[in-house]
């Protein structure tokens, strides 16, 4: 892991109050100063961005790394700061995506058509364009069917499988109200997902280890993006599967499966059967599997769910200011949410004093000689989901990781 990621420079918390007396309260309310502080370097990372983005791809419409990301930026922004101008920059890059979708069969919200058309009906709402909004989430349910009959060899991870379409729907609800997308389109996603997971658990002869399994180009991968954890996390949200038993009877065992997989020191393998402890991002690795962990602790009560997640953390702590750079796939911004979901957890400072340090290195963006990312102001791989991250740590208690976490 060591070889992947730079020397933390930071003292780690010891609960003193002196350590975080300049970053928060008692209550976990930043101070003005290093709230100021944030503001300030969102303003400067958002100018370089624009500028940044007149040469980047124009066909990209996606949120992973085009032009849906941006839009969903701004939609955050305009969640954060209240200004007009934020949602008027969302509907302009929401539009821009909506002009080049794919019109492949990538039906996910990070990387298919789904997501673009899930972020403008959001920002058509807010603009109290009714007509435009139905129109877009016409669309996204013309998905529907595909999704659940698996057309196509339809996998079922995030990035482009049926889990990244079932999180269309949900933030579309979340946006929109419960009901705009109604429950049994979404659990009837949720049981193809599960039916997929029983039929190759059978097909690798997995069941007595695991009862749902499931694979991605070959490889039974583990993470948040590609695998295992991203699935189960989702499966394991409360009302998303149809019968509660399911939940119980295959989701739970299959995270048992997952922690089983562990290694040593907390961090996880990027597949089942590899046994390389490298990797230490969201899309692979301890920062990603957390939220598996946090939902099943939430869903079971179990405490070992909960100490694995906090052994998580210290994963994070140590390796998690990645020589990659600043993003939120495989970057420190990504890998800071960790923190920020341990924190809202627990309510322990520890966790937010750990998420203000691993800020403080991001608004030193670019100073520490990481790798320039093939996209380089996007939001997974580049500055867009940095300038996320940040705003999002003004409200803590609110963060919550994009196009992911629920």
């Amino acid at each position: 892991m060591d070889t992947r990621a730079l020397r933390n420079p930071y003292v780690d918390y010891d609960g003193s109050a002196a350590l975080t007396q300049s970053l928060f309260d008692s209550s976990g309310q930043l101070t003005p100063e290093f709230s100021q502080r944030l503001r300030t370097t969102i303003s400067e990372l958002l100018a370089v961005m624009e500028n940044g983005l007149r040469s980047a791809d124009p066909r990209d419409c996606t949120a992973y790394t085009g032009w849906a990301g941006i839009a969903l930026l701004y939609l955050h922004l305009h969640d954060v700061f209240r200004e007009p101008t934020f949602l008027q920059k969302a509907q302009m890059h929401a539009e821009r995506s909506l002009s080049c979708l794919t019109h492949r069969h990538d039906v996910t919200f990070l990387c298919g058509d789904a997501g673009p058309l899930a972020v403008a009906a959001v920002v058509y709402h807010r603009l109290q364009r009714a007509p435009e909004a139905d129109e877009c989430l016409s669309r996204l349910l013309q998905y529907h069917q595909r999704v659940v009959q698996g057309a196509g060899g339809l996998p079922d991870e995030l990035l482009y499988g049926r889990v990244g379409y079932l999180f269309s729907l949900v933030f579309v609800n979340q946006q929109l109200g419960q009901h705009r997308i109604p429950l049994q389109y979404i659990q009837q996603v949720s049981e193809a997902v599960l039916a997929s997971g029983v039929q190759q658990s059978r097909k690798f002869r997995a069941q007595n280890q695991s009862p749902l399994m499931y694979e991605w180009y070959q490889e039974k991968y583990v993470g948040a993006a590609h695998g295992l954890a991203g699935i189960y996390y989702f499966l394991m949200q409360p009302g998303l599967v149809a019968y509660e038993e399911h939940v119980h009877q295959l989701v739970k065992p299959s995270v048992d499966y997952v922690c089983r997989l562990r290694f040593p020191l907390g961090n996880y393998p990027p597949c089942v059967g590899d046994e390389r402890d490298l990797l230490v991002h969201w899309c692979h690795g301890a920062p990603g599997v957390v939220f598996m962990l946090l939902q099943a602790y939430k869903s079971f009560g179990v405490a070992q769910y909960l100490s694995d997640a906090l052994q998580c953390g210290e994963v994070v702590w140590h390796y998690g200011l990645l020589k990659k750079g600043y993003g939120l796939c495989h970057g420190a911004a990504g890998n800071a949410y960790t923190f920020l979901a341990l924190y809202r957890q627990t309510q322990e400072a520890k966790h937010l004093y750990r998420a203000c340090m691993f800020a403080d290195w991001c608004m030193n963006y670019g100073r520490h000689g990481c790798r320039t990312p093939d996209t380089p102001f996007s939001l997974f791989e580049g500055m867009a989901g940095t300038i996320y991250f940040l705003a999002d740590l003004l409200q803590p208690m609110k963060a919550k990781f994009p196009a992911f976490e629920l």
